[in-house]
């Protein structure tokens, strides 16, 4: 078996980065020193300046975001203290302003039936805006919230179509306007 002969102090090394490196001339080296330190700077850039640029252009919209909802938080908890401090009223007169907003507001889309200290208020295709307002005032009036909920929305009627009686005898195309939803249901509430 024939050893390897090491190198000799004298000779040029064959291969390597270093002889590429040894082999360029002065300016070329410069050239790649620029051209390595654009890659290094375009790195940091998009792992660490650009996230950091894209954070602080948008702190000013989610700023006024969150004050919007800070001061959404601050109008609800100063319901929730003015319904706090509001005198607790009797079951007689609860009931009373139940039945009277039930009626109001729902008609005979709403019946109400009381037992116990429970009171139910059965809906067949209550209007979404009667609701809502029905909702909204026997919270402030009757002092209630819902205790248990099962409603239901209902499909709303299919428009008239071209063979139907009504469309074929008007001259112009029906109303293209959104049949506002209805809802049928349950809710509980706690006397």
């Amino acid at each position: 078996m024939k050893k390897k002969q090491p190198p000799s102090a004298g000779a040029a090394p064959s291969s390597g980065m270093a002889a590429v490196w040894a082999r360029l001339a002065p300016r070329e080296q410069r050239a790649l020193r620029w051209a390595m330190g654009v890659v290094v700077l375009a790195c940091l850039w998009w792992g660490v300046g650009a996230p950091a640029w894209k954070t602080w252009q948008r702190a000013p919209q989610q700023h006024r975001v969150l004050d919007a909802q800070w001061q959404q938080v601050q109008t609800l908890a100063q319901q929730a203290r003015q319904l706090q401090a509001q005198p607790r009223l009797s079951r007689d007169d609860r009931l009373r302003a139940l039945e009277t907003a039930t009626q109001r507001l729902l008609g005979t889309n709403g019946k109400l039936q009381v037992s116990g200290d429970q009171a139910t208020v059965t809906l067949q295709r209550a209007s979404a805006d009667g609701l809502a307002n029905w909702l909204a005032e026997v919270r402030a009036n009757a002092r209630l919230t819902p205790a248990e909920t099962r409603l239901t929305r209902d499909v709303a009627a299919a428009p008239p179509t071209a063979n139907t009686p009504t469309a074929a005898t008007t001259s112009r195309p029906a109303a293209s306007g959104a049949i506002a939803p209805t809802w049928s249901g349950m809710i509980l509430l706690s006397l």
